[in-house]
């Protein structure tokens, strides 16, 4: 018998070229003036802006956007 896994990403894949991607310091100010509080920003393996921190609620949270155009991409 034969068993296989699969892999499992830690988040999507974004492909987009850097050339393209919003600066981090202009990210970073865009989510704040949304009321979002950012404890830690990194690039995820999968080439995306990932955020924790806490939103406008208080509710802690895990964000991976697109780094071109900021759009939620997945939330966890």
């Amino acid at each position: 018998m034969i068993a296989a896994s699969g892999v499992a990403l830690a988040g999507p894949t974004c492909n987009v070229p850097k050339e393209k991607w919003m600066p981090e310091a202009t990210f970073k100010k865009g989510l704040e003036d949304k009321g979002y509080q950012i404890k830690t920003f990194k690039v995820s393996k999968g080439e995306c802006y990932e955020i924790y921190g806490f939103d406008k609620a208080g509710k802690k949270v895990e964000i991976y956007f697109d780094p071109a155009t900021a759009a939620i991409l997945e939330t966890k």
